[in-house]
């Protein structure tokens, strides 16, 4: 329930909430969070599903779970203000929200401390934790476990869930240990080969590239918790969440704000700054009425990307529609931008060539001049071939899978000015991606950040690179788009 303060422009958000942390990755937090996320559906009430960090993967299971779009709550890419009102945004309507953690509970941004982390984010909503415990091979230790993670931070820990739990004897010793640190047990989930979740390069399969078999997954966890875990006492521990005093997240207020910036910064350019200001800047190209479309890839093969973008899109003035290039032959009617985002390519590269119609419809595209934004797997799909299977030949570049895995967070300055941004423009953007285009860069690149060349490619249009963006944190990025559309 979201409530206004009188006399305020805040707002007092009074939804039940947890944040499900653990000591390490692989601990079994997407299980937990999304078996909650599950049985809590099924028994009738409205979940939101969130998860700390760039992770595209996990929301999807989450979107699975709950019927409602899975979030990302992530302070390096949005900067942390924007983190409670982009929750508060997600969760409107719900009775009751699940952070899924990231990493280790205390692990942020390299060289940042906790900045980024899921503690950091836990305290930015004032969210109890229920932390998640891999008690493979684990007795009475478990007790110092979590009396370490207790009073290290200032995080509040309200209790266990006991994952991989091998058999009673062992649950009663667990339980023990849990008891004599005062850490009450939420749940103990026995070892279960259902709820499993098949993995590849880049971790976990996503749940659109799974279908049916993601859906049976998201009912195991779901059954699974719903035997194993009290419920009850779950609730109990999100209910304590004192409310919130927060503004939403909106898409029409984050444009609308972005463009009076961008109005003051033309202003003071006065001419001298006239001849070098993008479309931001520029007097409205729009008529009254006009929608233009733009076409956003999905499909199994591009399953990378962050909800609020099509909701930024929309609140600009575009038409929002999705094309799938592993099935649809032609771009939708109308089409005067494309969005890519990232995915899978390379594990679709025989179907995606052999779809020509649609590679040739892009092209053509982006030789008008439309707006087209790529990135990582967009960036391997606009190039001229992917692993020697040809693509769509708007970039004279090849792409190749590499045994390399390239990851992290990335603070990046625009080197070219583009239909996105202007030359200057930083951004905090994340890689990640075991591939390689050669060359790395065109004549004009996208981005440069410390210790590394430039990389990626501006050209007419087009905006491709490796790098991953949050809109919500440029939300001027939707509008310079739907401008250069309508233009």
């Amino acid at each position: 329930m979201v409530k206004r303060d009188e006399g305020s422009s805040a707002h007092v958000l009074r939804v039940p909430r947890i944040v499900v942390a653990a000591a390490a990755s692989g601990h079994g937090k997407t299980t937990v969070a999304t078996g909650l996320l599950a049985a809590l559906t099924a028994r009738g009430m409205t979940a939101a599903g969130f998860k700390v960090g760039p992770d595209y993967i996990d929301p999807t299971y989450h979107s699975l779970a709950c019927g409602r779009p899975g979030r990302n709550l992530d302070p390096s890419l949005v900067g942390e203000d924007l983190v409670a009102p982009l929750f508060a945004h997600g969760a409107t309507g719900a009775q009751v929200a699940v952070v899924e953690g990231v990493m280790g509970l205390f692990d942020g941004r390299s060289g940042e401390g906790e900045f980024g982390s899921t503690a950091h984010v836990a305290r930015l909503l004032d969210a109890p934790v229920v932390f998640v415990v891999d008690a493979t091979g684990q007795g009475r230790s478990v007790a110092a476990l979590l009396h370490g993670f207790r009073s290290f931070g200032s995080v509040r820990l309200a209790g266990v869930v006991l994952n991989r739990v091998g058999s009673d004897r062992h649950e009663q010793i667990l339980r023990e240990a849990c008891e004599e640190v005062g850490t009450p047990v939420l749940g103990v989930l026995r070892r279960a080969g259902a709820v499993a979740v098949p993995s590849r390069h880049l971790g976990l399969v996503p749940a659109a590239e799974r279908s049916g078999a993601a859906v049976d997954a998201v009912r195991a966890m779901g059954a699974l918790v719903e035997d194993g875990v009290d419920l009850g006492e779950v609730l109990a521990v999100a209910h304590s969440a004192p409310p919130l005093s927060v503004t939403p997240w909106s898409a029409a207020d984050a444009v609308r704000a972005a463009a009076e910036a961008a109005g003051a910064q033309s202003t003071g350019q006065g001419t001298a700054g006239a001849a070098t200001a993008g479309p931001e800047a520029a007097g409205s190209p729009e008529r009254a009425g006009d929608r233009p479309v733009i076409a956003v890839a999905g499909g199994p093969a591009f399953t990378f990307g962050y909800a609020e973008q099509a909701e930024l899109l929309r609140a600009a003035g575009a038409e929002v529609v999705h094309v799938d290039p592993l099935r649809d032959e032609a771009l939708p009617r109308g089409t005067a931008g494309l969005v890519v985002g990232g995915g899978f390519p390379e594990v679709y590269g025989d179907e995606l060539a052999a779809n020509k119609p649609l590679r040739d419809a892009v092209r053509e595209l982006a030789a008008a001049g439309a707006p087209v934004a790529a990135e990582c797997a967009g960036l391997l799909w606009l190039a001229r071939s992917l692993d020697g299977r040809e693509m769509c030949g708007v970039l004279d570049a090849e792409a190749v899978m590499t045994e390399r895995l390239t990851l992290g967070y990335r603070d990046a300055v625009a080197v070219t000015g583009s239909m996105l941004a202007d030359a200057g423009t930083r951004v905090t953007g994340h890689e990640f991606h075991r591939t390689a285009v050669t060359p790395a860069a065109g004549p004009s690149p996208a981005w440069a950040w410390r210790g590394q060349p430039a990389e990626g490619f501006v050209q007419g249009g087009v905006h491709a690179s490796y790098l991953h963006l949050h809109w919500a944190g440029q939300p001027g990025f939707a509008r310079r788009m739907v401008r250069a559309a309508c233009a």
